[in-house]
């Protein structure tokens, strides 16, 4: 009884290891995106560094909830090579981005999507928050979708960082 189950557990490592070498990570979109400080970045700058790029909304009480750690981990990894990209979605009114950019004194880049290209691009993103991280190559490693563990979230980062 013991042979069939280890041979089972062992083809099944074998398919997932397969699937996996056969299936790398999705390369994220060549994007652009215009901050609010007038700015143009696009993926292509950011490689070599590993990137946040977070889809929130002023009015998304979840985002408001993860800004101050979006903010505390951009800080800490920043001089690793990380950065963030804020994506406002289409439908947030670019003067309650602004005020709030400018209020809450976010320290990272800050984008409008007034046309929802970037949301489309990223695989039709409708749910904020939603944060794709990106490692050094520009291939997509994580998507986040609502509250997402911080401990999970910096194991990713750190190992995104030294890679």
């Amino acid at each position: 009884m013991k042979k069939p189950l280890i041979a089972l557990l062992a083809a099944l490592v074998v398919g997932v290891a397969g699937w996996f070498a056969w299936h790398p990570a999705p390369t994220a979109p060549d994007v652009a995106f215009k901050t609010l400080d007038g700015k143009t970045i696009t993926m292509a700058d950011l490689r070599g560094k590993v990137v946040l790029v977070k889809f929130w909304a002023t009015d998304c009480v979840t985002c408001m909830q993860q800004m101050p750690a979006t903010i505390a981990d951009y800080r800490h990894y920043e001089s690793k090579g990380y950065v963030t990209v804020a994506v406002a979605m289409s439908y947030d009114k670019p003067s309650y981005v602004e005020n709030y950019t400018q209020t809450r004194k976010l320290p990272f880049p800050v984008a409008l999507d007034s046309q929802g290209k970037l949301a489309q691009a990223f695989g039709d993103v409708q749910l904020t928050p939603t944060a794709f991280l990106i490692d050094r190559q520009g291939r997509i490693v994580k998507r986040y979708l609502g509250v997402y563990d911080p401990a999970q979230f910096h194991a990713a980062v750190e190992k995104a960082l030294a890679g």
